[in-house]
């Protein structure tokens, strides 16, 4: 009978295996054990070699293996119940020469005591064995075995022992096949001793085998994959390449460092190369294995993964055993979807937003919409969580100054479908720079960012996995970022500075001294207004850009967006948001936000720019004082001059013969409109103004009996505790004075919980707690608030950081507060009404005026800029002359030492 040896167990025994079937099944093995002969056996985990054992094995395993047997049984034994394989004893040729006499001819087995009368045969081997022995062959050697350790154990220091041999080429033999891609292999360790270890093929594996673990049935092409390692390995020599152990010693946000050793691993992680190459491949080609994606980093340095896939390809386009059902080699993914909504899969852009540290914002360079992505097969830390919060902040961080702004080319691989709470979203890999940098692969590299684990089955990945996951290989084995093992507190909330007017005022004249200051867009409120983030120092303000107005933008669903209000806003945060800039700050406003300039990349004025694009408008009165006043007009000259925005309707011929009229006095100052008032508040703080109640109207009536049934309705009203109000909302507040007033929310902080309020009945500002405020009920709120904003006309009073201001403001409420006055309204600007005031009672000359009288004590100054209309009203503008030349004659007030008017 001719069988082919697979395995020498020793010198004396061998495993002998027919051909495969026809349909390729697996083949039945034999054992045949040579008779009449005995060589030393070797050692277990429990026992050590026979003297020249592994030598006596290793002259019948390189005589034997792989080679064709002809064998004559003298004697069969059963199948035992373990397994089931005949055993016979008999002799065995190769090529015509006896096994058994090769043996004894070179002294690696010795005869057995024959029981029997010795035959012809048998004084033939006994004198082979005794030439053996004069020769001092084999185990007749009287020197003895070489001096070797055999480690039939796993190394109890696994990590020390590959950081050891990590890489390096060392010969072994294998001993033993568990299944496809598990092998046992005797390394012949370059100092002589033998170290028994598991190993895994890196890169792939393979179904389960029957005798993989005992009690297991095989899995589809188990048995095929075993048997087409075995043909090929088993007790052949390799070159064998140590790669990693089965579990990493670092994962991302562990509770803590491990102090103790980890225990010793059962198995290791490499590569086993055969004169024909690596068999991980060749199992691949065959569809014998599939990939195993996370060992993509340990295989990047040789190329590995990149022949892994080839090879992958070629067994799915041939559809070879494990690949049977696999598609054709056009591949179907998510990404098809984005095709059928009319989005195109690739598509270069500009990225406008980081959302988080795996989601980014792109403009689409051809469509102009923007497109929110994930980046494929990324996982960024969560900032919600405490313990990656911090990572997730240097990621999201990392992204924006590495793309924010930046072109990029964007490649969309699948769309990632709508999951409980988690919209659909597209999955792309995005390139920047000259030389294509995959973001996501930086990102994975810096230890800031894991890689998903896809199911093995699934097409919906990066094309670039096994690079990030090489990249994360990099990351582990530096200990970088997540995989570092350190934990780091939550980054602090950065401090708002502009909650409040007062807080925003103590950082003001710092701000001034500094000139420009670094800072980042965090968050674009509407055209003209920022919430800033000051890097340094953990700050954040609210910065409104002076100069100009841009268009209200709608804050809720309630609200009304004026004209170009959107467009103003996303303008301001395609080119603005989470950029790089320096602001300038000039002055604090009323509720506590910042005004001044934001510049991006040094030169460019955002305020300029948006009034360049025609989506903001100039403000003379602010604008004028502005040393870059003429960039300013200039460009809204430039935006009238093309109807960009708010100008589309812009018609500049009409605007001139309407400027010629007035000169022509084909118009004039406004009519006259007498109206019976008082004044019910005057404001201080940042610039004068004050608020006035309309007399003899149907509103005060009207107001008085609301007042009434107001402080009855809320007199035991109680609280609401879950009543956060909304700026802009009406509601009811109480006063200082005790008593409740209609009020509208300026701003809400529910942090302190208290709120700033306008009192829309006799304009006074307030704070109030919310145990003091209650929601308005609907029946309170038809009659229109009866407090107007008001300002005085031609003139205003002396500068708030005068020394002369608060003498200024007194004589303002010594003419005004409690006294009923007469107002002529001299001009509109919006709500708020210009009024020249007349006190009846003291002056009834005809010109006589608070506003000249003012002007008289050297408290107030002819305000050109900001009256426009003043040369409407010559004789009036001729009577004011005379008030101020007069406290200039009789050095009063801000004249005492001098003239010291400003320049008009």
């Amino acid at each position: 009978m001719s069988m082919k040896a697979v395995t020498v167990l020793s010198g004396d025994s061998l495993i002998l295996r027919g051909r495969p079937g026809a349909e390729g099944q697996v083949p039945k093995e034999r054992i045949l054990y040579l008779a009449d002969i005995v060589a030393p056996k070797l050692g277990t985990q429990t026992r050590e070699d026979e003297p020249w054992a592994y030598e006596s094995r290793e002259f019948l395993r390189t005589h034997a293996v792989g080679k064709e047997i002809t064998f004559t049984s003298t004697h069969s034994l059963p199948p035992s119940e373990r397994d089931d394989i005949f055993r016979d004893i008999g002799s065995g040729e190769i090529g015509g020469i006896d096994l058994t006499s090769e043996l004894l001819r070179n002294g690696w087995a010795k005869l057995k005591e024959l029981k029997r009368d010795p035959t012809e045969e048998d004084l033939k081997k006994k004198d082979l064995e005794n030439e053996a022995k004069v020769a001092g062959k084999g185990v007749w050697n009287p020197h003895g075995p070489q001096t070797r350790s055999v480690n039939y154990m796993m190394p109890t220091d696994s990590q020390g022992f590959i950081s050891e041999w990590k890489a390096k080429s060392i010969d072994g033999i294998v001993e033993q096949v568990k299944d496809g891609s598990t092998l046992r292999i005797r390394l012949l360790m370059p100092h002589g001793d033998h170290q028994f270890v598991n190993i895994t093929l890196a890169g792939v594996r393979c179904a389960r085998s029957s005798t993989s673990k005992q009690g297991e049935t095989a899995e589809p092409w188990g048995e095929e994959a075993k048997f087409f390692v075995e043909s090929r390995l088993l007790q052949r020599g390799v070159k064998v390449q140590l790669l990693s152990l089965p579990s990493l010693t670092a994962t991302p946000f562990q509770t803590g460092p491990n102090t103790s050793a980890p225990p010793p691993a059962s198995i290791f992680i490499g590569n086993v190369l055969h004169p024909a190459g690596n068999v991980a491949e060749h199992l691949v080609a065959a569809g014998l294995a599939r990939i195993v994606d996370w060992h993509a980093g340990m295989l990047s340095t040789s190329g590995g993964m990149e022949r892994l896939r080839a090879a992958e390809k070629v067994a799915k386009e041939k559809r070879a055993c494990l690949y049977t059902a696999s598609a054709p080699a056009a591949k179907t993914n998510g990404a098809s979807h984005s095709a059928a909504k009319g989005e195109t899969r690739s598509f270069e852009g500009v990225v406008s937003r980081v959302w988080s540290a795996d989601q980014i914002s792109v403009i689409d360079r051809d469509t102009g919409k923007e497109r929110r992505l994930q980046l494929s097969s990324t996982r960024g830390p969560k900032a919600s969580d405490p313990k990656q919060a911090f990572y997730a902040n240097e990621a999201r961080e990392f992204l924006r100054k590495k793309l924010i702004g930046k072109h990029v080319k964007v490649q969309v691989d699948f769309i990632r479908p709508k999951e409980g709470e988690f919209d659909e979203r597209e999955c792309a890999t995005i390139r920047y720079g000259g030389q294509h940098a995959n973001i996501a692969e930086q990102l994975i590299e810096k230890g800031l960012a894991s890689v998903v684990r896809h199911r093995q089955d699934d097409e919906n990945r990066s094309p670039d996995y096994d690079k990030l996951m090489a990249a994360e290989q990099t990351a582990l084995t530096e200990t970088r970022g997540i995989h570092s093992g350190k934990e780091y507190s939550p980054p602090k909330a950065p401090l708002n500075i502009s909650e409040t007017n007062s807080r925003a005022t103590q950082f003001l004249n710092g701000f001034k001294r500094q000139s420009r200051i670094p800072a980042v867009v965090d968050y674009v409120a509407a055209g003209s207004r920022f919430k800033i983030l000051l890097p340094k120092d953990n700050q954040v303000i609210t910065l409104v850009l002076g100069g100009i107005r841009a268009p209200r933008t709608a804050r809720n669903p309630s609200e009304k967006s004026e004209p170009f209000g959107p467009e103003a806003a996303e303008f301001a945060t395609r080119r603005y948001m989470q950029r790089d800039v320096e602001i300038e700050i000039d002055a604090v406003d009323k509720s506590g936000g910042f005004i001044g300039a934001l510049y991006l990349n040094k030169n460019e004025n955002a305020a300029v720019a948006l009034v360049k694009e025609g989506l903001a408008s100039v403000h003379s009165y602010s604008a004028d004082s502005l040393p870059w006043a003429k960039q300013l007009y200039d460009a809204e000259a430039e935006a009238k001059r093309e109807q960009r925005g708010l100008w589309k309707d812009y018609d500049d011929q009409e605007v001139k013969a309407a400027e010629v009229e007035p000169a022509n006095g084909t118009a004039g100052p406004l009519k006259t409109e007498y109206l019976d008032v008082i004044v019910s508040d005057v404001r201080t703080t940042n610039s004068f103004g004050f608020s006035v109640q309309i007399l003899n109207t149907e509103g005060i009536a009207s107001l008085e009996k609301l007042m009434r049934d107001f402080s009855l309705h809320y007199r035991s009203s109680p609280p609401v505790p879950s009543f956060i109000p909304r700026s802009g909302e009406l509601i009811s507040a109480k006063f200082s004075d005790g008593s409740w007033y209609r009020a509208k929310v300026r701003r809400s902080s529910p942090v302190k919980k208290e709120v700033e309020v306008t009192f829309i009945d006799y304009g006074n500002h307030d704070t109030v707690a919310f145990s003091n405020i209650r929601p308005l009920d609907p029946k309170f709120k038809a009659l229109p608030g009866q407090a107007h904003d008001a300002r005085l006309s031609f003139v205003k009073l002396v500068n708030p950081d005068s020394e002369y201001y608060p003498e200024a403001v007194d004589r303002f409420r010594q003419l005004c507060e409690g006294r009923k006055l007469v107002a002529n309204v001299d001009h509109r600007e919006g709500p708020l009404l210009h009024l020249r005031l007349m006190d009846p009672t003291t002056n009834t000359e005809h010109l006589a005026s608070i506003n000249a009288d003012l002007l008289r004590d050297g408290l107030a100054s002819i305000d050109r800029k900001g009256c426009h209309y003043l040369s409407s009203y010559p004789i009036i503008e001729k009577k004011l002359r005379e008030s101020i030349n007069l406290a200039k004659r009789e050095r009063l007030g801000m004249f005492e030492f001098g003239d010291v008017e400003e320049d008009e």
